[in-house]
């Protein structure tokens, strides 16, 4: 029997969770939990409270025998040092998150990107286990996404395959996080539909389009036109069977998810209707920490410490 913690590094939270299996068994998860990061404390200080949750975690369900570390932006799969976490305070970049975390455990823990975490944990025990090739898409502050390829994580040459939110949509849109002008994240993130709808964060503007409020449905509307696009985009070029769509936006429901599943089929001229399927994850909050948990397994093409 071997158990591995998750640990999903947000801006607002850190979600924990254990996995355990046994011999050829799936997985099974015994615990999950989460606390708040503090981002604003800097690198530093979130690197304390990976450590001193994972330690916390350790003491009551060790021993453990790796980490998975989800993380909210790019890094250096060899070197383990972030690149680029574009929603989070603080001079992030080049510091040794994975090494840090590692030696504050005294554990092997492998680093991941929080969307890819996302989409190993539904392509593995959650709404996408029986897809070929599935896309996993996560909504809220930022959008990230995930390549799953016949049972495997697919990464590509740089590390970043999957990066769903970065893909131009809109030319002339506005500036992204990443730098890059019309991102699909720069149009379509919680807080875009939010500032669009004249409401104070994304729940708001679903709960006002639920309502009928136009201001709202346009802003819902036009974030469904570009993600129709982007869906749309990745099914012609790898073939994506099955998308799971997950965070914030989902709480939306048959709001978002009947409109989007009309605008991606209306795009696929060169693929039957009935051959994409579109779901809401089923794992909710916890999948991304499950996904690094199966991550710090071996389930990912990533070097570890």
């Amino acid at each position: 029997m071997k158990r591995y913690l998750g640990l999903d590094l947000g801006g607002t939270n850190i979600k924990v969770a254990v996995i355990e299996q046994a011999g050829d068994d799936p997985p099974v998860v015994i615990h999950d939990d989460k606390v708040r990061t503090q981002a604003a404390h800097g690198p530093e200080h979130v690197r304390d409270r990976l450590v001193g949750v994972g330690r916390t975690t350790a003491a009551e369900y060790g021993p453990l025998d790796a980490v998975g570390l989800g993380v909210p932006g790019l890094f250096d799969p060899e070197g383990g040092t972030i690149e680029l976490f574009p929603n989070l305070p603080g001079p992030w970049k080049g510091f040794p998150l994975r090494d840090e975390v590692a030696d504050g455990l005294a554990i092997p823990t492998t680093m991941i990107n929080d969307a890819r975490a996302f989409t190993l944990a539904e392509g593995t025990i959650g709404a996408g286990r029986d897809a070929r090739v599935m896309l996993g898409v996560t909504l809220g502050t930022g959008i990230g996404g995930g390549l799953m390829i016949d049972g495997r994580i697919h990464e590509g040459s740089f590390g970043m395959a999957g990066e769903f939110g970065h893909q131009t949509v809109e030319p002339h849109g506005p500036v992204c996080g990443c730098g890059n002008r019309g991102c699909l994240e720069a149009v379509a993130k919680g807080s875009a539909i939010a500032m669009a709808a004249g409401v104070k964060n994304a729940e708001a503007a679903y709960a006002a389009a639920g309502e009928g409020d136009p201001a709202a449905l346009k802003a819902t509307h036009d974030a469904v036109f570009y993600m129709a696009i982007g869906i749309a985009n990745v099914v012609v070029i790898v073939g994506a069977d099955t998308i799971v769509m997950g965070g914030g936006i989902m709480s939306a429901g048959s709001l978002v998810l009947d409109p989007l599943r009309a605008a991606v089929d209306e795009r696929l001229t060169l693929v039957g209707s009935t051959e994409v399927t579109i779901v809401k994850a089923a794992l909710g909050g916890r999948a991304g920490a499950i996904g690094a948990a199966l991550a710090g397994k071996g389930q990912l093409p990533t070097r570890a410490r």
